[in-house]
């Protein structure tokens, strides 16, 4: 069972909608369904699924300008167009929009499952992200806080403590390991947690309430929405 990607079905036929759903309930633990595009905008803003199956045509917001909603917020969510034969000028519109793939309808289900794993593959290869929220992430190979796909500024200190506390996402840091970390180049600078407190109040000013959470007589530790 994938328990660590989740995937968000858009089609405005119940019947497809309910077999899509429950195919991939075999596979996925998160799995999110949509009648059209409205709702399926609403459900990438609240669950910020990691994979989008979506139909192109669909009443109240059609599948090219779901997508187009979704580019203009982020490149990474990664979508999958469901699309008829007769809907090919649609579909070329469609690939300019960075999708994954598109398959034609009637689903073959052998195809989806393939073009599926694969994209859970390709999730998992370029995961170098520790969300904080739905829409805060700190981002490992950069060394950025990212919120609402504008960077979050950060001081020098506040960027290192995060980068220790997203390196054991879930355990928590002591204080004394905090402290020697950050003060490394002062060997003679003496411990003091009132320091360290100080620092995390900054640190935590800047993120979501809860994302650092402080284990009693252990240390912090960042908490993962994801």
């Amino acid at each position: 069972m994938i328990d660590d990607v989740s995937i968000l079905v858009a089609e405005d036929e119940e019947e497809l909608r309910e077999h899509l759903s429950e195919y991939l309930q075999l596979f996925f633990k998160s799995v999110y369904t949509a009648k059209c595009g409205h709702d399926a905008y609403v459900h990438y803003l609240n669950k910020r699924p990691d994979i989008i199956l979506t139909d192109i045509n669909m009443p109240n917001l059609d599948g090219l300008s779901l997508i187009s909603r979704i580019r203009e917020r982020d490149s990474e969510t990664k979508i999958i167009v469901m699309s008829a034969h007769s809907q090919q000028e649609r579909l070329l519109r469609a690939v300019e929009l960075n999708l994954v793939t598109y398959l034609i309808k009637p689903i073959e289900m052998q195809r989806l499952k393939k073009v599926l794993f694969d994209t859970v593959d390709m999730i998992r290869a370029s995961l170098e992200r520790v969300y904080l929220g739905e829409d805060i992430f700190w981002d490992k190979r950069s060394h950025i806080l990212w919120h609402n796909a504008k960077q979050v500024t950060l001081k020098e200190r506040e960027s290192m403590l995060l980068e220790l506390l997203c390196s054991k996402v879930g355990h928590a840091i002591s204080y004394e390991h905090i402290y020697y970390y950050l003060f490394a180049q002062q060997s003679d600078k003496v411990f003091s947690q009132d320091a360290i407190t100080s620092l995390m109040k900054r640190l935590r000013s800047k993120l979501p309430k809860d994302a650092i959470q402080n284990e009693y007589g252990s240390g912090y530790k960042i908490v993962s929405k994801r």
